[in-house]
């Protein structure tokens, strides 16, 4: 029994990261009131969720005060590189909005929504 519980660990170790979701990573924002940050997205549930791991401006990296801080929460896989119902954080507003993203190789384009209108970014993965 106890090699069996082996056996599954094992496989469990080296099959798991197969089941990743594609968008899953780091990925660099654009440029928001001079500054830009790099955005680690990982499973939170069945779900993706995306935290401020690092912080740059003109001058370099810095230690922001959002560091650790969620900027992405509850985004669905939806298929086809798609994502919806999630929200996200703007720091510079100190609001959130409702939030999709569509994923397209190495770029992830994420939107903002409130009412009618919506402002959108391109991230890009970090190598």
């Amino acid at each position: 029994m106890k090699k069996l519980g082996l056996i599954f660990a094992f496989i469990f170790a080296f099959v798991a990261p197969a089941f990743a979701d594609p968008a899953e990573g780091i990925w660099k924002t654009q440029v928001d009131d001079g500054a830009y940050a790099h955005i680690k997205m990982s499973a939170c549930g069945n779900k993706l969720c995306g935290v401020i791991a690092r912080t740059f401006n003109s001058d370099g990296e810095y230690k922001s005060q959002n560091l650790g801080k969620k900027l992405v929460w509850d985004m669905e896989p939806l298929g086809g590189g798609s994502y919806g119902n999630g929200s996200i954080w703007q720091p510079s507003k100190d609001r959130v909005y409702s939030s999709t993203m569509e994923l397209s190789g190495n770029k992830l384009v994420v939107v903002g929504h409130w009412g009618p209108f919506k402002k959108s970014q391109t991230w890009t993965r970090v190598k």
